[in-house]
């Protein structure tokens, strides 16, 4: 099960500002089927609820948190609820982090930051981007962000993985799985970065003998890299071009056509990404084309999470 740390807020606590929740369903409803969460609010930790709002006010090289009316300077508690919510996330087996947006501490590139009275644009907010500083390639989103089926798709897939990178880490003990789970990745890696898919499949040839906890080491880090690149239709269509060479022999001409039209349909935003993925893996299963069916390309996560049924989902 998938272990991820979430804004309070998002998970029904009513915890914000004004006591209130912003409870998200597609967290708690969705991936709550598959995943346990963490939750953190610094500023609930810092100032309690109900509580007078913050903002970030920049001053030179340094951000200041002032409370809206009274214009009292709460920097120092705020930084102090910051590194306490990290250590605690720091402590779980988490595999991504889901914030809430606009929040002055948990807003992804959506925290306005003030400059005297005047909104000077809008950046990370304060524990986003401690978060950030200390989780490298990690999968990391607000709920805001998540709305948009591509990135959600993206980063649900990036969730996955990523937890399957860490339980490979945490029990590997021969060279030959490594091979596995790279063969199995092979499709969704070479959608996401091709350059890295074959940096890859040199790690894991190991020409030079290295041990497996030093190849494990630098496959891993160059995976977690790579799955947090994010997919496209171009990229997609190609990965499926690839699928189909691996039983156009067995295909008879009326299969090769659908198949043909199903990618042409999906590269013009027609047909969802989930229609060609199933006739590819109703083909494959009635070809017995095993290798095809052990690919994570093919479902990455739970199909009921239905993440792939919607035909805007490509950039």
């Amino acid at each position: 099960m998938l272990k991820i740390a979430v804004s309070a807020c998002l998970l029904g606590e009513q915890i914000r500002y004004d006591k209130t929740a912003q409870r998200d369903r597609f967290i708690t409803d969705k991936l709550g089927k598959y995943a346990s969460f963490v939750p953190f609010c610094p500023e609930h930790l810092a100032f309690g609820t109900p509580r007078e709002t913050i903002r970030i006010v920049q001053e030179s090289e340094q951000k200041k948190v002032i409370t809206v009316f009274s214009k009292n300077d709460v920097t120092e508690a705020m930084n102090e609820a910051v590194e306490h919510e990290l250590r605690k996330i720091q402590n779980e087996a988490i595999c991504g982090i889901i914030l809430k947006s606009k929040s002055p501490s948990c807003g992804l590139g959506s925290a306005k930051y003030y400059s005297g009275a005047m909104s000077e644009g809008k950046k990370d907010g304060l524990f986003a981007f401690t978060c950030k500083a200390h989780f490298k390639d990690f999968p990391i989103e607000e709920e805001a962000r998540l709305l948009d089926p591509w990135l959600r798709e993206n980063f649900v897939m990036q969730l996955f993985a990523y937890e399957d990178a860490m339980k490979l880490q945490h029990t590997i003990q021969t060279m030959q799985e490594l091979v596995s789970f790279h063969t199995a990745y092979k499709f969704l890696l070479q959608s996401k970065h091709e350059a890295n898919y074959r940096l890859l499949g040199k790690i894991v040839a190991n020409h030079e003998k290295k041990s497996l906890h030093v190849v494990t080491h630098e496959y891993l880090a160059l995976f977690k890299k790579t799955i947090a690149y994010k997919g496209s239709i171009g990229k997609t269509v190609n990965v499926l071009q690839h699928l189909v060479g691996f039983f156009k022999k067995e295909l008879s001409s009326a299969e090769k056509q659908e198949l043909h039209l199903q990618i042409e349909a999906f590269r013009d935003e027609i047909v969802p990404l989930i229609a060609v993925m199933n006739t590819i893996e109703f083909l494959a299963k009635k070809y017995e084309v095993h290798y095809l069916l052990g690919q994570k390309f093919l479902n990455p996560y739970p199909k009921d999470l239905a993440l792939r049924s919607t035909i805007q989902e490509g950039k």
